[in-house]
């Protein structure tokens, strides 16, 4: 007989037979006509199918083909080795335990076969099959050396495995070294993956290695191209005066022009005017002309698109367009004259945008302005900062007013503004975190927000009625069985949320939050609210915007920091050009899609690496208060224990094995702990003071204790 191995093809026919009968491992064999001598081969294959999971064996060792669910999903991992498999169209994760993971890794697309379904919780278990696609072929870690040999402890926990480092493969890496690997043998459920150092990022205690180690670890590009750098070399340094004044293009250097940024912002995207009317205001937002300068499919533009957007971590920006660009020609600096697409709004008395209109325009900022003087401004009426702002206080005033206005209106038709503290981080020249502190949002913040709001939608409406491609910022309705359980869980504290015809509106969610607002739930509510809700995205389809109660949404105000804008950029300026033509129209149709996709990934890649250095240096600076006692408030409850956060933002976990006094049960109803015996509960937004007793910049946790035993 031909090789078993590469027959099992032959095998699964004959399991697939309408005719067939299980059969045990010798009747196969005598089925098949296997010699005696081929027999152990035969068993090779049969357990290998089983393995894979492709047969069974039922409990008399008989063999059938497998008859099991066969999904196909993204693993997610945990660092003691089970993991999860989101699988789209599934409303819960499929648990894989330990046992089942096989091969995977962290971010992997897998096949999985269901291994138990529990239909009335919505829950499964399932064991992965095969990797499909590996999502890591270069991971970031810890060098540690063995004898001849060495291994890397991944810095992403989710990995799960340490990577084995063959000798003559680690590059002169000693221990303590932070590296980056190329995986060469991805492994399996009984062996590590394999791999060879390709770069060492420098020793853990280094300045700067630890975020750098992130940078690497998200795979965020520091360096442009060649090609790139080349067509810099071609772009000015100054709007020429035939740019200025190039036809078509809307002067407006004679009106007083602000921007309004934080202290540190170096690029400056949006500018703003406002000028009263018989009938209100004229609010004017005025944002970089970026397309002017990057030309379609040029290196600029596709490395733009690679980069998605510009990544804001705690010690360093990683800039969507180079400093030459976004800092340069294109940001809109005090004093220069710049090339930009208007959003010109004509706003009523009570906020209402009766009409616009959309233009490539020239302007000149009179005034760089940051928010926290404006802020002393407007809510101070500070008399120092009012000088020095003279001649633009009652600008600021009346740009106050109308912000005032445009969000009175947005919360009427049901808005949902959730405010969750931000953090400060301020650092030393070597990285070092001195200060922490929650970032403080003011009104000077929420004026520049209402009035980018307004440009984003009102440009949104004009292109979705004009029927041409574009690219949206969607975020759609919540789940329905989420709903649910947000409505149910409301109930157990009286705050009712109400349903039309089983589902949400926006304005009903803000009736519920606010119903609870001052209770001592409410912090709860409003995390399971969120929790509830999708993930906003970029599409091609306008879907609307629920958190906003927007119909109509895009992103328009960022294109120096952000590839969607930069592309609606694009499409706004061949239509006011006259330029879209139906084979115009086909291209947009044909490449909207697979920018929503790559911008939508490369945004929770940012996001997702921003929170990770916050992490890092949030740890290393409560290293300092191990031993000592603080205020705080819990944040979360989980089976595991429950999560408190300090005024500073800084937070970390009381595991449920330092709760000595009781045995405490984990309500998932309630998310709350509750003592068998005391009926002691823990649950969110209860204040508590702890006790600092640990700091593991590895994993990147805060390990607190309770301060006392007399808790309540």
């Amino acid at each position: 007989m031909e090789e078993l191995e590469d027959r099992e093809e032959l095998i699964l026919d004959l399991l697939k037979d309408p005719n067939y009968e299980p059969l045990r491992k010798k009747e196969i064999a005598l089925i098949l006509n296997v010699p005696r001598e081929d027999r152990n081969a035969l068993a090779e294959v049969l357990d290998h199918l089983y393995v894979q999971h492709k047969v069974e064996i039922n409990r008399r060792g008989r063999y059938t083909v497998q008859s099991r669910t066969v999904l196909t999903g993204v693993f997610c991992g945990n660092a003691r080795g089970f993991g999860f498999v989101t699988v789209e169209g599934r409303e819960e994760d499929v648990f894989i335990s330990n046992d089942h993971v096989g091969g995977a890794m962290h971010g992997d697309t897998v096949e999985i076969m269901i291994l138990k379904e529990d239909v009335s919780a919505g829950r499964a278990e399932g064991a992965v099959i095969r990797v499909i696609e590996h999502a890591n072929d270069r991971v970031v870690g810890l060098y540690e050396k063995h004898k001849t040999n060495g291994f890397v402890i991944p810095d992403n926990t989710k990995l799960g495995k340490d990577i084995f480092i063959p000798a003559g493969r680690d590059l002169g890496a000693v221990k303590g070294h932070k590296v980056v690997v190329r995986i060469t043998d991805f492994g399996n459920g009984h062996k590590n993956p394999e791999g060879e150092i390709i770069e060492i990022l420098g020793h853990l205690d280094d300045p700067g290695v630890d975020i750098l180690s992130i940078v690497e670890a998200y795979n965020l590009p520091q360096k442009f191209p060649e090609e790139v750098e080349e067509e810099l070399r071609r772009i000015p340094e100054h709007v020429s005066k035939e740019e200025a004044e190039e036809t078509g293009r809307l002067d407006l250097r004679d009106l007083p022009t602000v921007t309004i940024d934080g202290d540190g912002t170096k690029d400056f995207d949006d500018a703003v005017t406002l000028e009263k009317t018989g009938t209100g205001w004229r609010l004017g937002v005025h944002i970089a002309d970026v397309t002017h300068y990057v030309a379609e499919h040029s290196p600029l533009d596709e490395e733009a698109l690679r980069r998605g957007t510009s990544v804001y971590l705690v010690d360093r920006v990683i800039p969507m367009l180079p400093h030459q660009l976004s800092n340069g020609i294109c940001s809109l600096n005090e004093g220069e004259d710049r090339l930009t697409l208007s959003c010109i709004m004509e706003i009523g008395p009570r906020g209402a945008i009766h009409s616009h209109r959309i233009t490539e325009s020239v302007i000149r900022v009179d005034r760089r302005m940051t928010y926290r003087k404006v802020n002393r401004v407007i809510m101070d009426h500070d008399p120092e900062t009012m000088e020095e702002y003279r001649g633009f206080t009652e600008l600021l005033e009346e740009m106050y007013k109308v912000s005032k206005r445009l969000r009175s209106r947005r919360h009427a038709r049901g808005s949902v503004d959730f405010e969750f503290p931000e953090s400060e981080i301020r650092l030393d020249e070597n990285g070092k975190p001195l200060e922490i502190c929650a970032a403080v949002r003011g009104e000077a913040e929420r004026v520049i927000e209402d009035f980018m709001l307004a440009a984003n939608e009102t440009v949104a409406k004009d292109f979705h009625d004009r029927k041409l491609p574009f690219l949206y910022r969607i975020h759609e309705d919540p789940d329905p069985e989420k709903v649910k359980k947000l409505a149910s869980f409301g109930a157990n504290f009286g705050v009712v949320l109400h349903t039309k015809d089983g589902k949400i509106t926006p304005k009903l969610l803000q009736e519920f939050l606010e119903k609870s607002a001052g209770k001592p739930e409410a912090p709860l509510l409003e995390i399971i609210s969120l929790r509830s809700m999708q993930q906003a995205k970029y599409a091609p389809q306008n879907l609307g915007h629920f958190g906003l109660a927007a119909p109509y949404y895009c992103h328009f105000t960022s294109p120096i920091r952000r590839y969607p804008d930069l592309q609606i950029h694009r499409i706004i300026r061949e239509t006011l050009h006259g330029e879209m033509s139906p084979k115009r129209i086909a291209h947009y149709d044909t490449i909207l899609p697979n920018v929503a996709v790559q911008t939508s990934s490369t945004e929770r890649r940012a996001d997702e690496a921003e929170r990770e250095t916050d992490k890092l240096k949030k740890v290393q600076y409560m290293e300092r208060y191990i031993g000592e006692e603080l205020d705080g408030t819990i944040s979360s409850v989980t089976g595991w224990g429950f999560y408190v956060q300090l005024p500073n933002t800084c937070e970390g976990l009381v595991h449920i094995a330092e709760l000595t006094d009781d045995y405490y049960i984990f309500d998932e109803q309630h998310y709350e702990l509750v003592g068998r015996m005391t009926g002691k509960k823990f649950r969110i937004g209860q204040p508590i003071r702890v006790f600092v007793t640990g700091c593991d910049r590895f994993m990147r946790t805060v390990d607190f204790i309770p301060a006392n035993k007399s808790w309540e």
